[in-house]
C-alpha cells in the first residue's frame, strides 16, 4: 500500500461523507438562512459576536484539532494501518462529523447555549449539573495533559543542557502569536476589513513572526514555559472572544492548514510505501485493540471535547444558520484528514515494520520537514516551523478548554439567574469569572505535575466517554424537537461501552499500582483514581438520566402518533 492510495481514499471519502451524509441531516433536520442567529441576538462584544463564515470555521478548526490527530494515529498504529484507517473514516463521518454538526446545531437553535444548558431544558435540571461536573473534571484533564505536550515542546534544552533550537524557536513563534493577535483583534475592532484584505494582512503577519521568531529564539526550561503556559490560558480565559481567541485562532488556521498541505503536496510528489504491516494483533503489549484504539484515536475519529466547542464558543459567533454545515461537520472531515496524513507519515517512516523512535510529535515534524527540504527549504526552518505548527495545534485547544471549563464551573453555580445582583454573595463569587478560571486552572495544574503520558489514558477515556453522553444528550433533542435522531443510536452505544471499559480499566491499573509497588503519589496517582472513579459515576447518572428521557420521549411520541391515526381513521 502506498501513501497517495490511503491519502487519496481518505479525501473521496471526507469530501463524499460531507457531500452527501452532511448535507442529508442538513436537510432533514432544517437549516433557516433567514433567522437572526444568536450571536445577532444576543451579541455582548465578549463571547457573542457575529463572525464571518471562515474565521468561525479558523475558531472550531484550530480549537477542535489539538495534538489529538496528530497524536493518536501515530500511537495506534501499533495495531496496523487498517485499523487505525477503517476507524478514522468510519468514525470521522458517522461518530465525530454527526456529533459536531448535531452540537452547534442545536445550540444554535437554542440562543447559543453551551451543553450542560440544553441538557437542562431538554433533560432535566438534575442531568445538566451532573454533565457540567462531568464536563468540569474533564476539562480538568485536557488542560493537564495539553499544557505538559506544550511545556513539553517549548523546553529549550535537550540532555546535557544542550539548547534545542527548534524547540526554542517554536517557543518564540508562540509568544509572538499571542502578542499580535491581541493587536491585530484591536485592529480589526476599530477598522473591521473584508475577507480578502484581512487574509492578506493575516498572511504578511505570519511570515514576520516566522522570521522573527526563528531570528530570535527563546531558551526556557519546561517548568518556566508550564507557568507561562497556565498564564496564557488565564488571560484567553477571561478576555473577550475577538480580543484574543478569534484573532489568534483565525491566524493559526492558516499555519494549521499549511501543515496539513505541506504533508498532502508532500505525499503526492514522493508517494512514500507504508512499511506497517496491515495489522498486527488484537493486542500489543499487553493493550487490547478494543478499546484502546477507540480511545486512543479521538480526534480524526470522534471527540467529546468537540461539542463543548461547538456548544460553547463557536455557536455564539455564527451568523448565518446555513455556515453551520461548513464550520460543524467540514472541520472534523479536514481533521479526520490530517490524521489520515499522520498515519502516512508514520508508516513511511517506519523501518521493517517497525515505527521509528521518539514522540508522535517529533516523529511527525521531521518527517513533513523531510517532505519540506525536497522542495529547497533548508530543513532546520522546515523542522522549526512544524514544530511550531505541531505546538500550536495543542496551545489552541488549551485556550478553547479553559474558556470552557470556566464556563462549566460557574454554571453550576447560576441557579435560576445569572443577575449578580439577585445571589448570594457565596455564589456571586463562585460564578465570579476570574475566580471560576483560578480554580480549574489551580486543579489542571496539580494533574498536570502528573505527566502527559500518564494522563493521556484517562483523558482519552474521558473525552470518549463525553462523546457518548453528548450523542445521547442530543438524540434527546433531536426527539423531543421531532427530528430523527435514530442514527445517534449506534454511536452513543457503542462509545458508551468502550469508554467505560476503559475507564474502569484505567483505575484498576492506578489502584494495581498502589497494591503492587511503592511509587504511588497521592498528589498525582490519588488525584487521577478520584478523577476516573468520579467519571464512571457520573456518567452512569448522565446516561440513566437521559436513556429515561429519550424511552419516556419515544412513547410519548408513538401515544401521539398512534392517537392522529386513530383519529385520521
Amino acid at each position: 500500500m502506498t501513501g497517495l492510495t490511503l491519502l487519496a481514499i481518505a479525501l473521496c471519502v471526507c469530501i463524499g461523507g460531507y457531500l452527501i451524509y452532511g448535507r442529508y441531516l442538513a436537510k432533514i433536520w432544517g437549516i433557516d438562512p433567514k433567522a437572526k442567529t444568536p450571536a445577532y441576538r444576543l451579541e455582548d462584544g465578549n463571547d457573542y459576536v457575529p463572525s464571518s463564515k471562515f474565521t468561525v470555521f479558523a475558531h472550531q478548526f484550530s480549537s477542535i484539532t489539538g495534538a489529538g490527530p496528530v497524536t493518536g494515529p501515530i500511537i495506534a498504529a501499533m495495531f496496523g494501518w487498517v485499523p487505525v484507517m477503517l476507524w478514522l473514516m468510519v468514525g470521522g463521518i458517522f461518530f465525530g462529523a454527526v456529533q459536531d454538526f448535531t452540537s452547534l446545531y442545536a445550540s444554535v437553535k437554542n440562543e447559543g447555549k453551551s451543553m450542560g444548558m440544553l441538557i437542562e431544558k431538554y433533560i432535566g435540571r438534575t442531568g445538566k449539573q451532573l454533565f457540567l461536573v462531568f464536563s468540569w473534571l474533564f476539562s480538568l484533564l485536557i488542560i493537564a495533559a495539553f499544557a505538559d505536550i506544550v511545556a513539553t515542546t517549548f523546553n529549550g534544552f535537550g540532555p546535557g543542557g544542550v539548547k534545542a533550537a527548534p524547540n526554542a524557536a517554536a517557543a518564540s513563534i508562540s509568544m509572538l502569536y499571542i502578542v499580535v493577535a491581541i493587536l491585530f483583534g484591536l485592529f480589526l475592532k476599530k477598522y473591521p476589513l473584508s475577507e480578502k484584505p484581512k487574509l492578506f494582512i493575516g498572511i504578511l503577519l505570519i511570515l514576520g513572526m516566522l522570521t522573527a521568531g526563528i531570528a530570535f529564539p527563546i531558551f526556557l526550561a519546561k517548568v518556566s514555559w508550564s507557568y507561562i503556559i497556565f498564564a496564557y490560558i488565564f488571560m484567553a480565559s477571561v478576555m473577550p472572544m475577538w480580543l484574543l481567541m478569534e484573532p489568534r485562532d483565525y491566524l493559526s488556521s492558516f499555519l494549521l492548514l499549511g501543515m496539513i498541505a505541506s504533508g498532502v503536496i508532500g505525499v503526492i510528489f514522493t508517494n512514500p510505501a507504508i512499511h506497517l504491516p496491515a495489522f498486527t494483533s488484537f493486542a500489543v503489549n499487553g493493550k487490547p485493540m478494543f478499546p484502546i484504539l477507540f480511545i486512543t484515536i479521538a480526534c480524526g475519529a470522534v471527540s467529546g471535547f468537540h461539542s463543548l466547542v461547538s456548544s460553547g464558543t463557536s455557536s455564539k459567533t455564527i451568523s448565518n444558520e446555513k455556515d453551520m454545515l461548513f464550520v460543524g461537520f467540514g472541520a472534523m472531515m479536514v481533521e479526520s484528514i490530517l490524521a489520515v496524513v499522520s498515519l502516512i507519515v508514520v508508516g513511511a517512516a517506519a523501518v521493517g515494520g517497525v515505527m521509528p523512535q521518539g514522540t508522535p510529535f517529533q516523529i511527525f515534524s521531521k518527517s513533513v520537514a523531510g517532505f519540506l527540504s525536497m522542495f529547497g527549504l533548508p530543513t532546520y526552518i522546515a523542522t522549526c516551523v512544524l514544530t511550531m505548527c505541531v505546538s500550536a495545534l495543542a496551545l489552541t485547544t488549551l485556550d478553547s478548554v479553559g474558556r470552557i471549563g470556566r464556563m462549566c464551573f460557574q454554571e453550576l453555580f447560576t441557579g435560576d439567574t445569572a443577575d449578580p445582583k439577585q445571589m448570594s454573595p457565596l455564589r456571586r463569587v463562585l460564578t465570579n469569572k476570574y475566580f471560576a478560571t483560578v480554580i480549574t486552572l489551580f486543579f489542571g495544574y496539580l494533574l498536570c505535575l502528573g505527566g502527559y503520558m500518564n494522563v493521556w489514558p484517562l483523558f482519552g477515556a474521558a473525552n470518549q466517554l463525553c462523546a457518548a453522553l453528548v450523542l445521547i444528550a442530543l438524540s434527546v433533542f433531536l426527539k423531543v424537537t421531532g427530528r430523527k435522531g435514530k442514527m445517534l443510536y449506534i454511536p452513543m452505544t457503542f462509545m458508551l461501552v468502550v469508554t467505560l471499559t476503559a475507564l474502569v480499566m484505567s483505575a484498576y491499573g492506578i489502584v494495581k499500582k498502589l497494591i503492587s509497588t511503592g511509587s504511588f503519589s497521592w498528589l498525582t496517582d490519588g488525584l487521577q483514581l478520584i478523577v476516573a472513579v468520579a467519571l464512571v459515576i457520573l456518567a452512569l447518572l448522565i446516561a440513566f438520566n437521559s436513556t429515561k428521557k429519550l424511552v419516556s420521549s419515544s412513547v410519548k411520541s408513538a401515544v401521539e402518533e398512534n392517537g392522529k391515526t386513530a383519529i385520521g381513521e
